[in-house]
């Protein structure tokens, strides 16, 4: 019945499943075993993570590119209630920092539209990658493992994601009958740094025979954001301080709290699915609802005045999943994903009064197409849709009612030599953008098509045991977003009155990158270094004018240059009765720059990061440094941002034995209470990090 099933609902939708995990469900075949490893492997040391993102279950070191996993206790551990935040801590990855309500995670320098951001392999389908005042929709307390994957792999999800993709996995629609009559996952966390108070809980039931019954639920609640140091710049301070207007005399004073940054949000969803020996087949249906506001961008003209703005999102989230074992014709494995949503946000400025209301309705659809293994070769091929309807609505609209669909297909192949792997990636993508006439803004209707033709090529080869060398060559081309062709007024978020050009080619880049990756007994090692040059990159800059007291970004193309690396490692130190004392460290940087103009706005400086940490069954305990250099390679419309320290520590304890996943994890951030920001936030002269903040998160599950 299954079987017939998947295949009506793959040949009604005709289009792309979604490439990830093993399903970590399907009772049957490799693939159970592949799920079943990567899911153990899930509380063993970084050395054996595996990657499920992909054609199959692989260990970090056989996957091209730079790759980042969070999952069991370490997922546990840097929670927070958003993506960007509980993803900055891997290699590679910053944040936008916009308040800490709405951090997207930065890749490589690169957001938005070049750093996709996936749940279970299908887009978030919202407005996030709009402006960095935009929550994205994910909420990382349903997780239950987080990926960054870069490579071939990435060409499977997107043509751009040359920063990578970040893909979210949770249990929403169930990969596998519950092992009880009852399966609970809880979570219980507090942080004091914003009064933070968050639960959630996830049940699974098995009902009649192959019907497993999913329910979840979460709810977050904040006060202010409580910093370590002074909530405006130094440079900022000074300036206040010599008003003449008292009111802005007296923000030179104000430390601690950030004001407007309280939030609330709750999250439920509800799905089932039919599983049997030859795979599942469910459905899952979700309402997600965030009051956040956002840091108060302080004005020094008394003229101006300063806005406390709060927005509403709501979704509505429909998504459908099968995988099914087939063993004919060549095929190992049919993949098929669909999502749609209904999303919406007001900004609510502090009269109570919406200014501006941002309505997006979206349909993503993925099927794939897995290979039977033949001797030393393997692979995956499909294609994608997808459809978004975007329109703004109010005083702030800086967008004319847009359509884009997108259609894709792509491969995925791999060789296995045994000391020699390769793999190539190859990616067609058809986009079909159109702006609505709106006499508003006074843009006339406009209709752009582009196609892209992206490629990945690369091998790696084993050094020695547990040791390989890798490289990996790209091409890749973009379709520009909405927002860089039709745009045409003023966005508060980003404090712009914003201009697109309609006339825009696909932004090219080339790229290549070198890893080096082993394990072994008692230490592993990830290396990454890049080069990046892009053709058409497109870009905002001033112009010099105002506009609604805004001054006027205009969207540009020029060629463009990125290059940086990542490195981290871990190795055990000594083994201390139970206890293992494990060192680690980790290092990223970028550098980018627009051909003979300068640098790229918004990119992160070096960091370094170590940390050492006493591991047994039952009780770890941690003490990390990260340091932040400064940046000051910025552009004429950037200031600079000092460096910093941060130290934190954590315990965690499974109190029931090693056996057990209920855990009370303890932890104290930012210890010494510093004032930090981050270059790759908009807001960070306005809106530092959290303070110290110590926080404890019980995890229960039955």
């Amino acid at each position: 019945m299954l079987r017939s099933l998947l295949l009506a609902t793959a040949t009604l939708i005709a289009l792309p499943a979604h490439a990830e995990e093993k399903p970590v469900a399907a009772p049957a075949g490799d693939t159970t075993a592949d799920a079943s490893a990567a899911d153990a492997q899930d509380h063993d040391q970084p050395a054996q993570e595996v990657v499920i993102t992909g054609t199959r279950a692989r260990a970090t070191a056989d996957v091209l590119g730079g790759t980042a996993i969070l999952a069991a206790e370490e997922l546990t551990r840097e929670m927070r209630p958003t993506i960007g935040e509980t993803l900055a801590s891997q290699p590679g990855v910053s944040a936008t920092s916009f308040g800490p309500n709405a951090s997207r995670p930065v890749l490589r320098g690169f957001t938005g539209d070049r750093a996709r951001l996936l749940i279970d392999g299908i887009g978030s389908i919202d407005v996030s990658n709009t402006s960095a005042d935009h929550a994205a929709i994910i909420n990382p307390l349903t997780a239950d493992r987080i990926e960054v994957l870069r490579g071939p792999s990435a060409l499977l999800f997107s043509p751009s994601s040359i920063g990578g993709v970040v893909n979210v996995i949770d249990s929403r629609i169930p990969r596998r009958m519950a092992e009880s009559p009852l399966h609970f996952d809880g979570i219980a966390t507090y942080g004091s740094a914003a009064d933070e108070r968050a639960v959630s809980g996830v049940v699974d039931v098995p009902v009649a025979g192959k019907l497993v019954v999913h329910a979840d639920g979460s709810y977050t609640k904040t006060g202010d954001l409580r910093s370590g140091g002074y909530v405006l710049t130094p440079a900022l301070r000074a300036q206040a301080a010599a008003s003449a207007d008292p009111d802005i005399q007296a923000l030179a004073d104000l430390k601690g709290k950030i004001p407007n940054t309280a939030a609330r949000t709750w999250d439920i969803a509800g799905g089932a699915a039919i599983v049997d020996e030859s795979g599942n087949l469910g459905f899952s249906v979700s309402r997600y609802d965030s009051l956040y506001g956002v840091p108060i961008r302080y004005s020094l003209d008394p003229a101006v005045e300063a806005e406390a703005v709060r927005l509403h999102a709501k979704q509505t989230r429909f998504d459908l999943r099968g995988d099914i074992l087939t063993e004919t014709a060549g095929i190992h494995q049919i993949r098929m994903r669909l999502a749609a949503a209904d999303y919406r946000h007001s900004e609510i400025e502090d009269t109570g009064e919406v200014g501006t209301t941002f309505y997006s309705q979206g349909l993503e659809g993925r099927l794939e197409l897995v290979q039977e293994t033949h001797g030393l070769w393997e692979g995956v091929t499909g294609g994608q849709f997808s459809t978004r309807n975007t329109r703004i609505v109010g005083e702030e609209k800086f967008l004319p009612r847009t359509e884009s669909n997108q259609y894709g297909l792509f491969t995925l192949q791999s060789l296995d030599f045994g000391k020699l792997k390769a793999e190539a990636a190859l990616r067609y993508e058809h986009n079909h953008l159109t702006a609505q006439a709106d006499a508003d803004i006074g843009n006339p209707r406009t209709d752009r098509s582009f196609d892209s033709l992206s490629a990945s090529l690369g091998a790696s080869y084993a050094l020695a045991d547990h040791l390989r060398l890798g490289i990996n060559v790209s091409r890749s081309e973009r379709a520009p977003t909405q927002e860089e062709l039709f745009a045409n007024g003023p966005h508060a978020g980003t404090q712009a009155f914003e201009i697109g050009n309609p006339d825009f080619t696909t932004e090219k880049a080339w790229g290549i990158e070198g890893t080096l990756k082993g394990s072994g007994d008692g230490w592993s090692l990830s290396a990454a270094a890049y080069y990046n040059w892009f053709t058409d990159y497109i870009y905002d800059a001033p112009t010099g004018a105002i506009e609604d007291d805004l001054p006027v970004f205009q969207y540009n193309q020029a060629d463009a240059r990125y290059y940086g690396f990542e490195v981290e490692g871990s190795a055990r130190l000594a083994q201390l009765g139970k206890f293992a004392i494990n060192a680690d460290a980790l290092a990223d940087y970028v550098h980018a720059e627009l051909v003979d103009q300068g640098p790229v706005p918004r990119i992160p400086p070096l960091r370094v990061m170590g940390g050492i940490e006493a591991q047994s069954d039952t009780l770890t305990g941690r003490v990390e440094v990260e340091h932040s250099f400064a940046q000051d390679r910025i552009t004429a419309f950037e200031t600079p941002t000092n460096g910093f320290t941060l130290v934190n520590a954590s315990l965690s304890w499974k109190p029931f034995g090693a056996d057990s996943h209920t855990s009370l994890t303890l932890s104290a951030n930012n210890l010494f209470d510093v004032e930090a920001r981050r270059h790759t936030s908009v807001l960070k002269d306005y809106a530092p990090l959290a303070g110290r903040d110590l926080r404890a998160t019980l995890r229960v599950q039955l």
